[in-house]
């Protein structure tokens, strides 16, 4: 009889922990089956126009039209991209806000800055890779420099005299360049500019011998026959650029990469549900042939993975950069 009892008093109980169960499986399906339900913003810190501007607006025209939602872009360049890495930090954790930033802003800005207002790991969520792209050798069409190695041979020849530019202290031009003096044993002149686009124009007048530039940066230079590429810092040469060697066969040290990613990320604690759903998508833009078309002409690469690839991106790219940003004291207040 008590058994009975206990049965009828427990059998209800079970039921309907069986249908919290249920329903607790159900809902990562359901967000994933009506997300988005209003338009999504993207905050990013790059001026429009930009490279990292032009591949947005190629996936926000496409995810607009799947999701039946607008992606909007929202550009706040300036303050080393604190202004929109705040701006998304503060925003609500339910999937309608991301982040697009780089490699520098997640990987090597933890070195350089004393004081970061926020924690790559801790303050948001990784959403989706999109894009990464290496850096060429950037030099002046005229100059006599025919390969890396000439340039490492002056650079020996006349320690501290070889100038180099980037668009700022402790910009991945400016550690990659760090990094290519560690590798060769040689001492150059950093000169940092306010912008990328003076620092090509410079390469190409004469006013500094050397800088580090992508295919979207320093390209529209090099099609204009105003510099040169000697080499592509990549374990691989770039299609559309097959005739500029890798660092290893133009003479310079063998392996060397200089390379940037962008990625979407969201504020922590955004549903996991909705993060899958927008990484699921973005993948499957990026994976048409359309699309990596359009982001070969910016000499870029499309970077397909799960969100767990950005933390391993943010984790191996950030001991690479702390041991150079320590070696060369570069700091930033």
């Amino acid at each position: 009889m008590l058994t009975a009892i206990r049965s009828q008093i427990f059998r209800p109980a079970l039921a309907l922990c069986a249908l919290a169960l249920v329903a607790a499986a159900s809902v990562p399906h359901a967000v994933a089956q009506t997300f988005p339900s209003k338009p999504v913003r993207s905050v990013a810190p790059y001026s429009p126009g930009s490279g990292p501007d032009a591949v947005m607006r190629i996936l926000s025209e496409r995810l607009s039209r799947n999701w039946g939602q607008q992606l909007v872009i929202d550009n706040k360049p300036g303050a080393n991209g604190f202004i929109a890495i705040g701006d998304a930090k503060r925003a609500t954790p339910d999937g309608y806000t991301l982040l697009q930033v780089d490699n520098t802003h997640m990987a090597l800005q933890p070195h350089v800055f004393k004081q970061l207002p926020y924690d790559p790991l801790k303050d948001f969520e990784p959403v989706a890779p999109v894009y990464f792209t290496n850096f060429f050798v950037v030099v002046a069409a005229n100059s006599p420099w025919k390969d890396v190695g000439d340039l490492i041979k002056a650079a020996k020849a006349a320690p501290g005299d070889i100038t180099y530019g980037s668009w700022g202290i402790g910009s991945v031009a400016h550690v990659g360049a760090a990094s290519l003096e560690a590798a060769t044993g040689t001492k150059m002149m950093h000169v940092p500019y306010k912008d990328m686009g003076s620092v090509y124009t410079s390469v190409a007048t004469g006013d500094i011998k050397w800088a580090f530039g992508t295919a979207a940066t320093a390209g529209p230079m090099f099609q204009a026959k105003k510099v040169k590429f000697l080499a592509l810092a990549a374990p691989q040469r770039l299609a559309g650029f097959t005739d500029i060697p890798t660092m290893g066969e133009a003479g310079g040290p063998a392996g060397f990469e200089v390379k940037t990613w962008v990625g979407l990320f969201a504020p922590a604690g955004t549903p996991k549900a909705a993060i899958e759903k927008i990484n699921a998508d973005v993948g499957k833009v990026l994976a048409t042939s359309e699309v990596k078309e359009r982001l070969a002409t910016f000499g870029f690469e499309p970077y397909i993975g799960p969100p767990a690839e950005l933390t391993k991106a943010i984790e191996r790219d950030s001991r690479t950069f702390g041991e150079v940003v320590k070696r060369a004291k570069i700091a930033l207040d």
